[in-house]
């Protein structure tokens, strides 16, 4: 049975809020131990994960509580947004990457192996959640349209191994720039992003898709 309403616009942030200023202040510290390198692109780098799922967190909750998203911009306003702040999560880590080059000191043939043990699974995991996922899910269509909530769970591709193949192998995708640069600037966003996913499953997406699928 589903639940009786959806979550809060605040269910949740108890626990996001306090994270995000906890891992702000590590990377805050990680960047002041690098001597504080290009101010501009690495905190536009860790600016964007931010602004991305604070904007999702917002548009779900306003839509599952009173459709407001989708009066006010509609669905597809809200993809291109999700979308352009995505794609802005990757080019501002690899801006930020390429202008860090060289930093990490990582040997090349250490680094050669390592960025490609961490990009092999990232890309199947992205191929799987566009060929067998579909965009539009991911990107949280059965907030919007309720026949979403009646696929099945996808069980083909990287799904085989994981229920979250996006956020336990599709964001190792960033650790691969990050590694594939040799940058230490790259790197501290990375471990500031990676982990701030997870904030946002266990505040944002878990409490929806109970409320949504009633089912933890």
């Amino acid at each position: 049975m589903q639940a009786k309403s959806p979550p809060t616009l605040w269910s949740g942030q108890g626990f996001h809020l306090p994270c995000l200023m906890g891992l702000l202040v590590l990377v805050g510290l990680a960047w002041d131990r690098l001597d504080q390198p290009l101010l501009l692109a690495f905190w536009t780098a860790v600016a964007f994960p931010i602004a991305h799922q604070l904007f999702v967190w917002l548009a779900w909750r306003l839509e599952l509580n009173s459709g407001a998203t989708s009066r006010v911009i509609g669905f597809g306003a809200y993809l291109c947004i999700f979308f352009a702040l995505f794609g802005g999560r990757f080019l501002s880590l690899a801006a930020l990457a390429w202008l860090d080059a060289g930093s990490l000191g990582v040997a090349p043939t250490a680094r050669i192996a390592l960025t490609a043990l961490l990009a092999l699974p990232a890309v199947y995991a992205l191929y799987s959640v566009h060929r067998y996922f579909g965009l539009k899910r991911a990107a949280g269509a059965d907030h919007f349209i309720p026949s979403y909530r009646d696929l099945p769970l996808v069980k083909d591709g990287i799904f085989r191994f994981t229920n979250n193949g996006m956020y336990c192998f599709a964001f190792l995708i960033f650790w691969a720039i990050a590694i594939g640069f040799n940058s230490s600037a790259a790197l501290v966003v990375v471990a500031f992003s990676h982990p701030y996913i997870w904030v946002h499953y266990f505040a944002v997406e878990k409490p929806d898709m109970r409320f949504l699928y009633s089912r933890t």
